[in-house]
Parts: C-alpha cells; structure tokens; sequence
C-alpha cells in the first residue's frame, strides 16, 4: 500500500478526479457523438454532390461525384482525332484530375467547419 493510504480507501486521481472529471468525461463524450453525427449527416451530402469541371476551353467535361466517381463524361466531337489520341487522353486527364482536386477541397473545406480544423486522421 502507498505511504498515507488506508485500506479501503482509493486514490481519486485513478478514478478519473471524482464527480466532476465524470461529468467532464461524459460532456465530451457527448460532444464526440454529436460531432459523429454532423459528420455522418454531412458525409451524405457530400455524396451526393456533383462537381462538373472542363478542360481544353470546355471540349472535355467531367462530372465527379462527391464519393469521387466519375458520373458524366462528355467530348467535344471536333476535338476527337484518330492520328493525335495523346491530346485528347491529356485532355481528359486534366478534366478529372481537376474534378477530383475540386471534390477534395470541398470535402476538407467541409469537414473543417465541424472539426474546427483540428487534424482527424482519415479526414
């Protein structure tokens, strides 16, 4: 037994600081659940976002899902050109990419007005 304990007795500092670290621990914790809620409400919405982004002044556009999907690819007819593919694949792939970065900063942009900005792993 530790020196000034008496049988029987526990030390306040391993049960959490008494009734008022209790009603602290349970604030937070309420607090944690109603966050998860916001977010999982939130998630959802973003979800079923669509962001639409062209490239090539608007002979490339694609729509990207807030789950990150590509929905809607459309291709100007004029630019498609069997003997220079490379520009069009280049085309395409700044459309998406650009998309994507979209989608990405909507979501963080998001996410930051529930969790205050702090860095939650995985968000």
């Amino acid at each position: 037994m530790g020196k000034g304990m008496r049988a029987g007795k526990k030390n306040k500092a391993r049960q959490g600081g008494g009734a008022g670290g209790q009603k602290a621990q349970m604030k937070r914790i309420q607090e944690l659940q109603e966050m998860q809620v916001k977010m999982a409400e939130m998630t959802a919405e973003l979800e079923a976002k669509e962001i639409t982004t062209s490239s090539g002044g608007g002979v490339v556009n694609v729509t990207v899902s807030g789950k990150k999907e590509i929905v809607s690819l459309e291709i100007d007819k004029d630019v498609v050109d069997p003997d220079d593919v490379e520009t069009l694949q280049d085309l395409i792939i700044a459309a998406v990419n650009e998309g994507m970065r979209q989608v990405d900063q909507l979501v963080n942009s998001t996410y930051d007005k529930v969790t205050g900005g702090l860095n939650i792993p995985g968000m």
